[in-house]
């Protein structure tokens, strides 16, 4: 059983206690008995020989000792890793992505043995792929340090390490933020990674396999990563506390996310926020309606437990009943299965009444139930308590009052999606309403257009500032180069929310004027004279 001590300084501490991970098709199979088994692992009342072929591993659960330690290691290496060349900075970068370009298989295995199905798993591997590829680094790196020639003067703009950044990662996909967390290494800064207890592995994997070699053979100071499991309310306490600690990055609901960002900014911390998605898709009248549908497909991966993926859309009404059937096909075509299943595209809810209290709250109002609303079992029939939820499409008419349904209102976080169509009228009309609506979406991580229409296009884009990212006529969850993967605006990010490249956002913009036989009394008063 593979077995993760904490990662301190560049040291393993081991504990007393352990976090068990029971494999996402034990837990499928039985999830009472796989709950009672790791419960009874995890207070030492069964041997761990005793549950081979369910637990897949286990991680150190760190004392506040340890937590302790890992800040200020962090602090103690910040500075020494800041003074690194850049350029040595940004080959650490690129060992990472080469190690788990090598390491691509072993990781998806880690991430299904998890509970993450497998083509959401290749899918995530993509993203820490693109966000640590050539083209995005190159760019961030260009950003971080830019010189100009100015007379006798040599003149820097660069952007300067914050110092230690602390990082919560979700629990629906820990590995992949954590692997975006390392790109704040980037900048000069030092990590703190606290991995969730509920998934632990795919996080040590990342950060210990990928990330701490590539570090060593760049020569970086020891406590430039560290690494624990733990849970999350002591150690965000301890993180606020302690002022060795610069900025917070982490990842969760609202609520608490911008709770957090208050108690941050009281302590003089920098807190960076991803939390909650609702993002809309419009689809016009041109719009090729098969791509379309597909692309809203997206909503149901993962049961829609994935922040950027379609939470609404805004149909044309000449296409919406076309669309809606396409959609209601797609939805259909989507089955439940073990992780491991070639294929397999939904996960487990665990928690449900939210989804049906959404579906009772629209159908009350109005709305049509189109597909869906019904738990499934693993292997797809219907059941009053599977642990799956059927993909479900509403029907929404009237774009005015359309933000009165809760699921179109708020992040759902689960597999339902409304489809809103707008009440008649010209399309520059239709098209002033669809963008007032995704412009005052309380959210704001992705939008995206699906058109043909070129003066549409370019007025959605010229338009629309809600959001980190927009797409048109593309996937809404794929990654591309140069464009961030992470951050949005409003509630997605808090009041200093923005596109997410973390080594830009965990530094800070400084600049730098090294003259060569300037005379200071002509640099205040001369300049004057130059403008006549």
């Amino acid at each position: 059983m593979p077995t993760y001590p904490s990662y301190v300084n560049g040291e393993e501490i081991h504990s007393e206690k352990y976090a068990y991970t029971v494999s996402g098709r034990a837990a499928l199979e039985d999830v009472f008995a796989s709950l009672t088994l790791k419960r009874q692992l995890e207070q030492g009342r069964l041997d761990a020989r005793a549950a081979r072929g369910k637990v897949v591993g286990r991680c150190a659960v760190a004392d506040a000792a340890t937590v302790d330690a890992a800040v200020r290691a962090a602090a103690d290496a910040a500075p020494r890793w800041a003074a690194f060349p850049l350029e040595r900075r940004v080959r650490a970068a690129r060992l990472v992505r080469e190690r788990l370009r090598r390491h691509r298989a072993e990781l998806v295995e880690v991430l299904v043995a998890e509970g993450t199905p497998r083509a959401l798993a290749q899918w995530q591997l993509a993203g820490m792929a693109e966000a640590s590829g050539d083209e995005t680094v190159n760019w961030c790196a260009g950003q971080l340090h830019q010189e100009f020639r100015h007379g006798r003067r040599r003149l820097i703009v660069r952007r300067v390490a914050d110092g230690v950044v602390c990082v919560n990662p979700p629990q629906n996909a820990p590995a992949a933020s954590a692997m975006f967390a390392s790109t704040a290494l980037l900048a000069g800064n030092a990590l703190v990674v606290r991995a969730p207890r509920s998934g632990p592995l795919g996080v040590m994997y990342v950060l210990r396999e990928l990330v701490a070699p590539a570090l060593a053979e760049v020569g970086a100071p020891a406590g430039v990563l560290n690494v624990f499991c733990a849970r999350p309310g002591p150690v965000l306490r301890s993180w606020l506390d302690s002022p060795l600690v610069n900025d917070i990055f982490y990842t969760g609901g609202v609520e608490r996310g911008l709770e957090l960002q208050a108690q941050c900014v009281a302590r003089g911390k920098k807190p960076v926020l991803e939390l909650a998605g609702n993002d809309c898709v419009v689809v016009w009248r041109d719009a090729d309606l098969d791509l379309a549908a597909e692309a809203l497909t997206e909503a149901f991966y993962g049961s829609g437990q994935i922040c950027m993926v379609p939470n609404q859309v805004v149909a044309h009404p000449e296409i919406a009943d076309a669309l809606l059937e396409r959609l209601r096909a797609a939805a259909a075509a989507l089955r439940p299965g073990y992780p491991e299943d070639e294929g397999a595209l939904l996960s487990p809810v665990l928690r449900s009444e939210r989804f049906f209290a959404h579906v009772r709250d629209a159908v009350a109002q109005g709305a049509r139930l189109v597909h869906g609303a019904r738990r499934l079992e693993v292997d797809g029939t219907v059941s009053d308590t599977g642990p799956f939820l059927e993909p479900t499409v509403l029907r929404v008419d009237g774009l005015a009052a359309c933000r009165d349904v809760a699921a179109v209102r708020e992040e759902t976080f689960f597999p339902v999606l409304p489809v809103v169509v707008p009440e008649p009228g010209s399309d520059e009309e239709l098209l002033e309403g669809v963008v007032a609506h995704v412009n005052a979406n309380r959210y704001g991580l992705r939008n995206s257009l699906w058109a043909r229409d070129e003066g549409v296009i370019e007025e959605f884009v010229r338009r629309v500032g809600n959001g980190g990212l927009l797409k048109v006529n593309d996937s809404h969850i794929g990654f591309l180069p140069y464009l961030p993967t992470h951050g949005g605006t409003g509630l997605t990010g808090g009041v200093y929310g923005e596109a997410n490249y973390l080594a830009l956002r965990t530094s800070h913009l400084q600049g730098v004027s090294i003259a060569d036989g300037v005379r200071p009394r002509s640099a205040v008063f001369d300049a004057y004279a130059a403008l006549t």
